[in-house]
């Protein structure tokens, strides 16, 4: 792939959904993705949709700037183990591996978003790990990966959960994973991506109800 700048200014706000995108090729002829945001080619800081067929297979490879995995349906292994549905996993910069699925998953990848000095391995069976109660009555957290002003977290929204204007130091990025997220610029059903700038304001809330992965802090640099 040649360089692509897609969604690639973290000042501006940006919402894609992900259903409606097309899939596209990979380096590997069983593994296609839909492209949230990408800056540069088959090495690039990027967020993506991944899906990978029944066998589907990359070679070793290592990851500079490290990467993000949240396994929305399948399951995902490599040498260190098995990642079923729900689970999250944080290979830190430097880290190699060789991923393949053999009856096939489906993936939320984020590559190169990660500090250099993170030297953390996350993984969380998020089926499985407990929740904490929320800033507001209705909204309960996982807390998942933190690292200086950067936190990765699944949130639950139950049915009419309101939360307080806030802004977000170092911007937010959203994957609506269940149900329907919103605020006063729009709804977001399952498969949104929202990312929105440093000092971005909003007031959230879900009157379906919804789980939402959540990374904030990262949008600085």
């Amino acid at each position: 792939m040649n360089d692509l700048q897609l969604h690639a200014d973290w000042t501006l706000r940006c919402v894609v959904d992900s259903n409606s995108l097309e899939w596209q090729a990979s380096p590997s002829p069983l593994v296609q993705r839909r492209l949230l945001e990408r800056d540069g080619g088959e090495v690039a800081r990027a967020s993506s949709i991944v899906r990978y067929q029944a066998g589907a297979r990359f070679d070793a490879h290592t990851h500079a700037l490290g990467e993000e995995i949240l396994v929305l349906d399948g399951t995902l292994s490599d040498e260190w183990g098995h990642y079923g549905p729900g689970t999250y996993v944080k290979n830190p910069p430097g880290s190699s591996h060789a991923p393949f699925s053999d009856a096939g998953c489906t993936l939320f990848v984020k590559l190169r978003h990660l500090a250099p000095e993170d030297s953390e391995r996350v993984v969380v069976d998020t089926r499985q790990s407990p929740w904490y109660r929320g800033m507001v009555e209705g909204l309960t957290v996982m807390p998942l990966s933190e690292w200086g002003t950067r936190h990765t977290a699944m949130v639950r929204w139950a049915p009419g959960t309101y939360f307080n204007p806030h802004r977000h130091y170092g911007g937010e990025e959203i994957l609506v994973v269940e149900g329907v997220f919103s605020d006063e610029h729009g709804r977001y059903p399952a498969g949104s991506w929202i990312r929105s700038p440093h000092l971005s304001q909003h007031q959230p809330f879900s009157e379906e109800g919804c789980l939402i992965l959540v990374k904030t802090g990262h949008l600085l640099d």
